[in-house]
C-alpha cells in the first residue's frame, strides 16, 4: 500500500508539473482591439495587422532604426540602374498546411496586397513586369524609377504585406479571405476563435527562424511559447485588475490614468513598447459639405488645441509632445512644420470665419465616437465640444470601433447614415513618410476613407519616392507637408507615448511597435 500511495504521490507531482510547465508557457495578453476579422489585405485595422504578424512572415522586415532588411528573401540583387530586382527565397520555407512557400505564393501575395493597400499600388504603378523565375525566384522590373522597392515589400502596418498561399492569395482583394494558413511563427486556432472572447494561436514546430538576433520586426523569430491567448477585455480597469492578479500576462495599452497604479505594483512592469509614439488623428470625409470645401477643413486647426486633447485622454506630461505639427512625427528624421497652421492655441473666431466662408448653415455634423477605445472617446469628445464652441452644430453617436470601421466606408449623406469626422490612433509605422502614410494618400476616388483628392498632393508624394538623392528628397518633403496643410487630409490632434505592462516573469518584450511574441519568456 505504502508503494501504490508514494506511486500515487510521484503521478500526481508529475502530473502538477507539467501542468505547471503548461501554464507557464502560454502567453495571455490583451490587445487595443479585439480581433474581429482575419484579412490583412482588405482591412487597415491594427488588430488585423497584429494577427498578420503571429501567423504570416514577411518578404523583407524593418529592424529598429527603420531599415529593411531580408527576412524571407534570402538574396537580393538589384541592377544598377536600380530597374530590375531579382529574389531568391531561402531554404526550408513552409506554410502551416506543410507545403513549401514558393515564389509564385510571394508574387501572388504581392499582386493582391498592391490593389489595396497605398504602398502597393505605387510600387504597381511603377512596375513593367513581376515574374516567376523558378520555385525560389521571383523578379520585378520596374518602368519608372521606384527609389523605395525593399521598403515597399516590408510594408509593416495599414494593408501589411504577408506571404500566404496563392492559392488564398488569389482570392479577389474586395473578398475577405477566412482561411489564415501562413508560414509564421505562430498558427491561428481557427476553431476556438470567438469574437468578443479571444483568439487562440499555438507555436508552429515547423518554422525555421534567421540566424541573425531579433531587431525591431526583422531578424530570427524565435518562438519559446508554446500558446498565445489573446483576450478580449475592453474595459481597462477590469484588464488591470487581471493583470494585477496574474489572470493575464501583458496589455498593450492600459488606460493612462491606470499606469501609476500598475508602477506600484513590484509584479508589474511598464515599457514603451512604441519609443516614437502615436498621434491621434481626425479623419476627415472630404465629400461631404461643409468639409468638401478647404476652407471648412482650415476652420478646424483653429479650434483644436493638441496639448488639451492630449490631457482629455489621460496623457502624463512625460509622455506628451505638448505640441507637434509634423505630419511624419515630431522626433524622426522626417519631422517637419513646413505650411503648419493652428493647433497650439484656439482662435475661436477665426474658425467662424473660415466657415462662413465655406457656407457652413448649421447643418448637422456628424463625429463617430469609438466609445470603447478610452484614447479615441477622450479624444472625440473634447474636439466635439471644441468644435461646437465655433457653432457647428454637433452630433457624436457612440459604437464600438468595430462599428467604427464599417460605417466609415459609407459615402452616402449624413441623413442617409453617413459622416463627417472620426478619430483613429496611428503608430509612426503608419505615418512616417510620404510614402508610406496611409491617410496623406489624396487620390480621389481610389484612396481610403474620408476620400482625399488633389492631385498636387499626389504628384508631390510621388517625386518623392521616386527620388532617389536623399538630400533632394528632403527638400520635396518640406513641399509636400506644406501642401498637406492647404488639403487637411487628416489632422494630427496630438502625440504622446503611452507604456505597456506586464508581470515581472515576462522577459524578451522589445520596443517593436506592433505587438509580437517572438522572443518572449515566461518564467
Amino acid at each position: 500500500m505504502r508503494r501504490r500511495w508514494l506511486g500515487a504521490v510521484a503521478a500526481a507531482a508529475i502530473s502538477l508539473t507539467a501542468g505547471l510547465a503548461q501554464a507557464q508557457s502560454t502567453l495571455r495578453v490583451v490587445l487595443i482591439n479585439d480581433l474581429a476579422s482575419l484579412d490583412p489585405v482588405q482591412s487597415t485595422a491594427a488588430f488585423v495587422r497584429n494577427h498578420g504578424f503571429m501567423v504570416y512572415d514577411q518578404l523583407f522586415a524593418l529592424d529598429s532604426q527603420g531599415v529593411a532588411r531580408p527576412q524571407m528573401v534570402d538574396t537580393h540583387v538589384a541592377s544598377a540602374d536600380g530597374l530590375s530586382h531579382r529574389f531568391t527565397l531561402r531554404d526550408g520555407l513552409a506554410f502551416h498546411d506543410g507545403q513549401p512557400v514558393r515564389a509564385a505564393d510571394a508574387v501572388a501575395s504581392i499582386r493582391r496586397w498592391a490593389q489595396r493597400d497605398i504602398v502597393g499600388r505605387a510600387l504597381a504603378a511603377a512596375t513593367a513586369s513581376m515574374e516567376v523565375v523558378d520555385d525560389k525566384t521571383f523578379t520585378i522590373t520596374l518602368s519608372r524609377p521606384f527609389a523605395l522597392v525593399t521598403e515597399a515589400l516590408a510594408r509593416p502596418t495599414a494593408s501589411a504585406l504577408f506571404v500566404m498561399p496563392e492559392r488564398i492569395a488569389q482570392t479577389p482583394a474586395t473578398t475577405a479571405i477566412t482561411d489564415a494558413t501562413g508560414s509564421g511563427p505562430f498558427i491561428f486556432q481557427a476553431s476556438q476563435w470567438r469574437v468578443g472572447d479571444r483568439a487562440i494561436y499555438t507555436r508552429n514546430p515547423n518554422y525555421r527562424p534567421r540566424a541573425e538576433a531579433a531587431d525591431g520586426l526583422a531578424g530570427g523569430k524565435v518562438v519559446n511559447l508554446d500558446r498565445v491567448e489573446w483576450i478580449a477585455m475592453p474595459d481597462p480597469a477590469t484588464a488591470a485588475a487581471a493583470l494585477q492578479s496574474g489572470e493575464i500576462d501583458f496589455i498593450e495599452q492600459p488606460s493612462p490614468d491606470i499606469v501609476p497604479t500598475l508602477e506600484r505594483n513590484r509584479n508589474i512592469r511598464t515599457m514603451a513598447l512604441n519609443p516614437v509614439g502615436f498621434m491621434v488623428w481626425l479623419r476627415i470625409n472630404h465629400t461631404q459639405p461643409p468639409f468638401n470645401n478647404p476652407a471648412a477643413r482650415q476652420a478646424l486647426l483653429h479650434l483644436i488645441n493638441q496639448q488639451e486633447v492630449l490631457q482629455a485622454v489621460g496623457i502624463r506630461a512625460s509622455e506628451q509632445v505638448p505640441y507637434c505639427p509634423a505630419f511624419f512625427f515630431c522626433g524622426t528624421p522626417l519631422e517637419s512644420s513646413a505650411g503648419a497652421q493652428g493647433l497650439r492655441e484656439a482662435n475661436v473666431e477665426r474658425a467662424r470665419a473660415l466657415l462662413r466662408e465655406a457656407g457652413y448653415n448649421g447643418q448637422r455634423i456628424v463625429f463617430m465616437n469609438a466609445a470603447d477605445s478610452p484614447i479615441n472617446n477622450a479624444a472625440t469628445l473634447v474636439m466635439a465640444q471644441a468644435f461646437q464652441r465655433a457653432g457647428l452644430n454637433m452630433d457624436v453617436p457612440s459604437m464600438d470601433w468595430a462599428t467604427v470601421t464599417q460605417r466609415r466606408n459609407r459615402r452616402e449623406p449624413v441623413d442617409q447614415g453617413g459622416w463627417n469626422f472620426f478619430v483613429t490612433v496611428a503608430n509612426v509605422l503608419d505615418g512616417q513618410n510620404p510614402l508610406t502614410n496611409l491617410y496623406l494618400a489624396s487620390p480621389c476616388e481610389g484612396g481610403l476613407t474620408g476620400w482625399p483628392c488633389d492631385q498636387q498632393l499626389e504628384d508631390l508624394r510621388r517625386s518623392w519616392w521616386e527620388e532617389n538623392d536623399a538630400a533632394k528628397r528632403q527638400e520635396i518633403l518640406h513641399r509636400v507637408h506644406a501642401r498637406a496643410y492647404e488639403v487637411l487630409p487628416y489632422i494630427n490632434a496630438g502625440q504622446f507615448r503611452t507604456l505597456a505592462a506586464h508581470r515581472a516573469n515576462i522577459e524578451g518584450l522589445r520596443p517593436t511597435t506592433v505587438p509580437v511574441f517572438w522572443g518572449v519568456t515566461k518564467r
